[in-house]
This record gives structure tokens, sequence and C-alpha cells, in this order.
């Protein structure tokens, strides 16, 4: 480990906060032009010639010489089997963070409504769910049963008919944790396809994967580039960025906590953002010292190291007012509130992915078991952006049933705002409405 620290130290004190804060988080990057590109061959290649150029990059991407498209899907008895064959202790946190999760996403469920209004229009709204939704998993070393759990069990809980998941298998290894989190989660379908060409096949079908109506789940950066590239053509969830967590601490907080949550935020990759935000200049230094102290002990030390250094930050405030002022700025993914009135502070941030209130809600938590979903807005777009939930897998409907005098009333509104704006079919298709009510 180098000598010079890990972590930058910021205040808004000093001259030239604001564009070091920004710097800190200008997270845009640009997607290098060949990779567009090459995601764009794949996506055409997978259109026009539907399961041999599957057949085709899975042999290029995952060295596996398959034969038959169909040999791709996994059988309902092999994702029995995974489900029997894991590790009880295993099984056990498998299931008891599919029933947490499911307990929470079945508060968010919405129902259809209507009203009448005295002149007997009826107006609502149908909830109707999506047919077919996509689930993308890394797979190989990257096994994330977690994932799967976020991203079907909501999907289920908001009524979809068949959840389709595809990941991949390089060199044929396949995560037997991953395939039982799919059977406790009431995955359909699984295919042993990754990469944008996975993508491809969802958004268009072929003749052995089906065509869906969305894609959700995490993936490299072809993956996300796929997402991006097939997008209006099926619905996503979101173009994901590398994770992050905001920590907002005082001096009631624990520093060897904060390092941990920190470190097990670094963890994820080299361009992961940790950020702690504190009004107190000694638990500043103290958690920069219990950083440098720790780190070396830590397993993925180097991956930690670079992510500190990268893009990560401690930042000293002047009181916590100003720390809400930052952390709005931030919108971070995760937010951690360590402070003597933690749901105070949180009662007060207005973007954030999840917050995190009180000492004891370690981040980690809400990744696996805690129950609201851990597919979060990243880099900034907590500002307009919202968790992965139940309604992500519904749609609205809206229902209006015009009565013959509703008709009347609102004929003469839409024919005055219709001839406004020149649209004078608008106007007389509205007009007609305003005739003899007893022949409607």
């Amino acid at each position: 480990m180098s000598d010079a620290a890990v972590i930058a130290r910021l205040n808004s004190k000093d001259p030239g906060f604001d564009s070091a804060l920004g710097a800190l988080l200008d997270r845009s990057t640009e997607v290098d032009r060949d990779i567009e590109i090459r995601v764009a061959d794949i996506i055409a290649a997978v259109r026009n010639n539907g399961d041999s150029a599957l057949l085709e990059y899975t042999r290029q991407f995952d060295r596996l010489d398959v034969v038959d498209a169909a040999l791709l899907e996994l059988s309902p008895a092999r994702l029995d089997l995974a489900l029997e064959q894991v590790d009880p202790e295993q099984r056990a946190a498998l299931e008891d963070a599919t029933i947490r999760v499911r307990d929470y996403h079945e508060r968010q469920r919405q129902e259809s409504w209507q009203y009448a209004e005295a002149d007997g229009t009826v107006l609502g709204q149908k909830i109707t769910p999506l047919d077919r939704v996509g689930l993308y998993v890394p797979g190989g070393k990257a096994s994330y049963p977690s994932s799967v759990i976020m991203t079907a069990v909501p999907a289920r809980v908001a009524g979809v008919k068949e959840l389709v998941m595809v990941v991949p298998t390089p060199g044929g290894e396949l995560s037997e944790l991953v395939l039982a989190a799919a059977r406790l989660a009431g995955v359909d379908r699984v295919f042993t396809i990754g990469g944008a060409q996975a993508v491809a096949a969802l958004a268009y079908g072929t003749d052995t994967i089906p065509r869906v109506d969305k894609i959700v789940g995490p993936g490299n950066i072809y993956v996300a580039t796929a997402k991006k590239q097939v997008f209006g053509q099926v619905g996503i969830d979101m173009i994901a960025g590398p994770s992050e967590v905001a920590v907002v601490a005082d001096d009631s907080a624990q520093a060897s906590w904060v390092a941990m949550d920190m470190f097990a935020q670094a963890e994820h990759d080299e361009l992961a953002q940790a950020v702690l935000v504190t009004p107190s200049d000694s638990f500043a230094e103290a958690v920069a010292n219990e950083i440098e102290k720790t780190l070396p002990k830590m397993e993925r030390a180097k991956i930690i190291e670079a992510a500190l250094r990268g893009q990560s930050a401690i930042i000293t405030v002047d009181d916590l007012d100003e720390a809400v002022r930052v952390i709005d700025t931030i919108a971070p993914e995760h937010l951690e509130v360590f402070t003597e009135d933690a749901m105070g502070f949180a009662q007060k941030v207005s973007h954030a992915g999840a917050i995190f209130v009180g000492n004891h809600s370690a981040e980690a938590l809400g990744d696996y078991c805690a129950g609201p979903n851990h597919v979060l807005p990243t880099a900034g777009t907590a500002r307009f952006s919202s968790p992965l939930g139940v309604y992500d897998f519904q749609k609205r409907t809206s229902i209006i049933a015009a009565s013959p005098e509703g008709a009347k009333s609102m004929a003469a509104t839409a024919s005055v705002l219709a001839r406004a704006e020149a649209l004078t079919a608008h106007a007389q298709s509205a007009e007609f409405r305003l005739g003899d009510s007893s022949k409607s």
C-alpha cells in the first residue's frame, strides 16, 4: 500500500469545495465507441440469425460448443436438484431472504380503482401485470443469488405471468446457489446465455428464447450497453453504474463500523464509491486512521484501495444541516445515517436510493435480506429515480367512460382547446357529442 493517504479529505470551508465535490461526483463515463459498435453488431446478428447467432456467441465468449439451442435451457428438474443439494445453511439463508423480500414487496402491490362523477361519467385506472419479464443474472464466478431474489420476487408479486432468466456459464461453470434462488423465487425458465447476445435474444426473441416485455438485472458494460440499445423495443429497469455509499455520522457513531461499511461498498470493484460526511473533525480523523489500519488486513484490499483512492472521500462539514445539502447533491445509491437523531436526519433527505437509519442498519443487510430492493439508482439518478419494485412490473391503463351528459360538458371544453390547436377533426369529433343526448 502506498504511503500517501488512502482516501481524499475535503472540507466544506475550503475554497473550491464545490468544484472538488463536483469532480468527485462526476461519474459520467463515455462508453467506448468500439463497445457500442460491437454491441450493435451482436444485437443485429441475434435479431437476424436467432439461435445460430446465440450458439456462435456461446462458443466465442463462453467457450462452450453447444450443438442445439434447446440445450441452452435448464430443466425444472435441474433447478429442483440445485435446491435439494445446496448447503443447508445457505438454503435456509436463501429461504429467509426470499420470505423477507416478498413480505416487503407485497405492500407495494397496486390495485385498480375508479370513481363516478355526478353526471354518471366513470373514470379510473386499471392495473395490469406485464406478460413476460427477462431477468439478467451474472454467472460464473460472479455469482449473485441475491440478484435473482431481488428481481424475480417483486415481478412474481406483481403478477407477471412468466419469468425468463438468462445466466452465462463460462466454461460450463454453473452457480448452484443462483439456480436454487431461481427455484425459490419462482423463475419459470432458465437459459445458460449471457452478454449482449442474451439481452438481444430477450428483446427480439429467437426460436428458443421467448421475447419479453421488460429486461431487468445487473451486468457488465456490454450488458448495460445492450440494454440501452434495445430500450424502446422492450422496457428496462435502469442503466446502472458502479455501486456507491454515502455515510453521515457524528461522534455518536463507531469509527470501526463506518470504515468497514465503506470497505463493504468499495470491495465491489475499483470504480465503487464510498463517501463519509461528518461535522466532526475528530471523527473524520478516527475513520481515516481506521481505514489506514484495517485495509491491509482485508481480503480484497487491492480492489478496496483502488476504489477509495479513485473516487471516494471523507468530507467534513459545519453541521448536520449542511450534511443534508451535501447528501442531496450526491443523491447516493445507498445512504447510511449514524447520528444521534438518525431518523430525524433521514426525514430531511430528499435524494437517496435507500436510507439505512441507525448504527445497526448496515447497508449489507439491505443487499441480501432486509426486504427493500437492492436494485437502486446510481450516479446521482436518485434525484429522479426509485428502487426496483412491484410497480416496475405493472402497467397503468386509464379508463374513461363518459355519460351522455358528461360528454356534453367535456366536449365543449375539448372543442375550444382543439380549435385553439388548429386540430379541427379533434374539435368536430368532440362536437358530435354535443348533439341530442338521447341518440347517444
